[in-house]
């Protein structure tokens, strides 16, 4: 299974919500680069980073700062926030980002998402954040009408191969995830699925190896010395 650590991003610096609750905010570093450094001599071959300023405004908060982590690691890096044009995506990808994700522009922008995935392949996956199994959107601050497994469903259906899947309602909670839901979304043939949101503790990575889940996303746990990365590292045998 694939570990992504996650560096998720305003103003520049480390930070973690509790929830998608901007007002729920917890700084824990001042160098991005440094902290996927540091993911990455322990082993880390993935990294996950959101741009929260992007994701609630849609802006280019912190675009720099996260090719300047590309320019400084070897990781396979995954990033989303904001991304809801192709000027964006071209950017992202000519500064050696390897996958974008959709999130918002995936549900209000359908077409756009088609497109995008037509033209950029692999390169193009869909952030799916649940709350009570209701896709979420705009930094989680509103939630939809559309259900999130069946929408995972059309997603594969129109040629997106790679989903991550938020519980919004156990993120930053370290209070272990919902491995329920990731279990029906494995029964979605063709579609790789990385689970996001809880993780924090060894109990949640077994289990997600246990039915073969594609990817982990990990964040509070790792920075509050819940869960030893070295020691989730070797027990997955991440892989890129």
């Amino acid at each position: 299974m694939r570990i992504f650590p996650a560096i998720d991003l305003r103003d520049g610096k480390v930070v973690r919500l509790t929830q998608g609750d901007y007002s729920q905010m917890q700084t824990y570093g001042d160098s991005p680069v440094e902290t996927a450094k540091m993911f990455e001599q322990m082993g880390a071959k993935h990294l996950h980073v959101v741009d929260l300023g992007a994701a609630k405004d849609g802006g280019n908060e912190n675009f720099d700062v996260i090719c300047k982590i590309a320019q400084s690691t070897n990781l396979f890096i995954e990033t989303g926030g904001g991304i809801r044009s192709e000027d964006k995506i071209k950017r992202y990808i000519d500064a050696g980002i390897d996958r974008l994700i959709l999130g918002t522009a995936a549900i209000n922008n359908f077409p756009l998402l088609c497109e995008m995935v037509q033209k950029y392949g692999e390169h193009i996956a869909v952030g799916v954040d649940a709350k009570d199994s209701m896709v979420a959107v705009n930094g989680w601050l509103d939630v939809t009408n559309v259900n999130s497994f069946e929408f995972c469903e059309k997603l594969r259906d129109n040629g997106v191969s790679t989903v991550i899947y938020t519980d919004i309602s156990k993120d930053g909670k370290l209070a272990g995830t919902n491995v329920e839901a990731y279990k029906q979304l494995k029964k979605i043939e063709n579609l790789n699925v990385i689970a996001s949101g809880g993780i924090s503790s060894m109990d949640d990575i077994k289990a997600l190896c246990e039915f073969d889940c594609y990817g982990a996303i990990i964040g509070k746990a790792i920075y509050e010395n819940r869960i030893d990365l070295k020691e989730v590292l070797a027990y997955a045998g991440d892989e890129l």
